[in-house]
């Protein structure tokens, strides 16, 4: 019952962000919206992946659903890293989620970002088979490329302000910024905040307390 109880509360905190990303005339302010952003992530901490539910949260059983649970995670992460200017053509650039590689999504996470605003940018999904393409993304999901090859594309992709995340093993500890893992059937992330920070990138503290492990770096923004 308290995980059904925990699971209705978290929906209707997405559905309050929802609303408000996509008017943001809504009343709902940035740092409100910020706020609210924070609590679901800490509720889909605290929910196995197991709960049968509307939403992203769903049955593992359904492999899509675990890759909706991370679409979910990765609109919310947006709402708590600050990007340098050049990261952006101008200031009506959207936001742009890209995958490199095999994209394990298979959709969920257009439908996860469908009409949806981080600040006052629109974001976007783009898909592309080389990481040599991804320059003009703000966040690059690599799936679970071969070890010798992720060290690679994490090389190519240090080079610009692009937060990098990740579910291959020790993703983090290679270079990536944010990795996916599975505890207890339940997504986790860990946070490389040292790679963040040569970026340009500023993850609010706010998320690095929720990560389970953060690597170097001082205590986020």
């Amino acid at each position: 019952m308290a995980v059904l109880i925990k699971e209705k509360e978290t929906l209707h905190l997405a559905a309050k962000i929802r609303r408000g990303a996509r008017n943001p005339g809504s009343g709902i302010r940035r740092g409100r919206v910020r706020r609210l952003g924070l609590r679901i992530v800490a509720a889909a901490l605290a929910l196995p992946i197991s709960v049968a539910g509307a939403g992203w949260v769903l049955a593992q059983t359904n492999s899509t659903s675990e890759y909706q649970v991370k679409a979910a995670f990765l609109f919310h992460f947006a709402q708590f890293v600050d990007w340098p200017p050049e990261a952006f053509k101008d200031a009506s650039s959207p936001l742009t989620y890209c995958t490199a590689g095999e994209d394990p999504f298979h959709g969920a996470l257009e439908a996860s970002l469908n009409g949806k605003m981080v600040g006052a940018r629109p974001v976007r999904v783009l898909h592309f088979r080389q990481v040599q393409e991804t320059q003009g993304c703000q966040i690059v999901f690599l799936g679970t490329p071969e070890k010798k090859l992720l060290s690679g594309m994490l090389a190519n992709l240090r080079a610009g302000p692009i937060l990098t995340v990740g579910e291959s093993e020790d993703f983090v500890q290679g270079g990536g910024m944010i990795g996916f893992f599975l505890e207890d059937n339940k997504v986790r992330f860990n946070i490389n905040l040292d790679a963040a920070e040569r970026a340009k990138l500023k993850i609010s503290a706010r998320l690095l307390a929720l990560a389970k492990t953060v690597i170097g770096g001082r205590k986020g923004t």
